[in-house]
């Protein structure tokens, strides 16, 4: 069977690309997860990677899960109510706790659909740019189920509750316009510029130490739950490491020459 999903590394920048396109890119299977729980760690483990994009090919980003298994009460449907549970634990749950500890920043390039799971992986993202042919559907509940794979959790922390029941409430379609409109993504571009303006975001992030990105990613996380004091000591710890890199040292220095030059421009003669 073909890889799911294929790893690509470009200097700094990795690339996860889908690749079931005649499948719609469902999340329908175990090796599925495990192509996912790979990646990431691999991303982790090489402090080489400053951002990922993930992307889906063909013309859909996502068709979420597979509803011919639910018809057929196979993979993650099959079994009693406690073998479902344990399935989807032991399954497509895997996928959102790979991604939310991703160390480096994440861009989903949605290229088309993006529905039910599928549209949920794309909330794991810290962000999103889609085509003129991206649409979102937090769809679960048009199928009688909830999202099972975190899309409660993910969703909200996007575009707000309000926004997020009512996606969630209706299953209905959100199209590219609505999406820009409402924060599901930050912006939208023509078919063809789509991976262009993704990889031109994830150049313009990888200019940065690679160690900043990644102290400034867990620092975000934890903000989502942690309170003021416990974040501003955890801040003032990782600012500790900050200060004792090179890197930091060059930039500081390569700030100071900008300035003094800038100054020695405008000065008069």
């Amino acid at each position: 069977m073909t890889e799911f999903l294929i790893f690509e590394q470009d200097g700094p920048v990795v690339i996860l690309t889908m690749n079931h396109p005649e499948k719609r890119n469902a999340l329908s299977g175990k090796y599925q997860v495990d192509n996912f729980e790979r990646a990431c760690r691999r991303v982790n483990e090489d402090t080489s990677v400053k951002v990922v994009i993930l992307t889906g090919a063909g013309k859909t980003f996502s068709a979420g899960g597979d509803i011919f298994a639910m018809r057929d009460k196979t993979g993650p449907s099959n079994g009693r109510p406690i073998d479902i549970r344990n399935n989807y634990r032991r399954g497509i749950q895997r996928i959102p706790l790979a991604f939310y500890n991703i160390e480096v920043p994440t861009i989903a390039a949605v290229n088309g659909a993006a529905v039910g799971a599928g549209c949920d992986l794309a909330m794991m993202c810290d962000m999103r740019i889609g085509s003129e042919e991206a649409k979102f559907a937090e769809s679960f509940v048009k199928l009688g189920i909830i999202p099972g794979d975190g899309g409660a959790w993910f969703l909200p922390r996007a575009v707000g509750i309000s926004k997020a029941c009512e996606m969630a409430f209706t299953g209905d379609m959100v199209e590219a316009a609505e999406a820009l409109a409402c924060g599901l993504v930050s912006k939208i571009v023509t078919a063809d510029q789509l991976m262009s303006a993704s990889r031109n975001l994830a150049d313009r992030i990888a200019l940065n130490p690679g160690h900043a990105l990644r102290l400034a990613k867990k620092l975000l996380r934890e903000s989502e739950h942690s309170r003021l004091d416990t974040l501003l000591e955890m801040s003032a710890a990782f600012q500790a490491l900050a200060h004792h890199t090179e890197d930091h040292d060059r930039a500081v220095l390569a700030m100071i020459d900008q300035v003094q030059g800038t100054k020695a421009k405008t000065s008069p003669p």
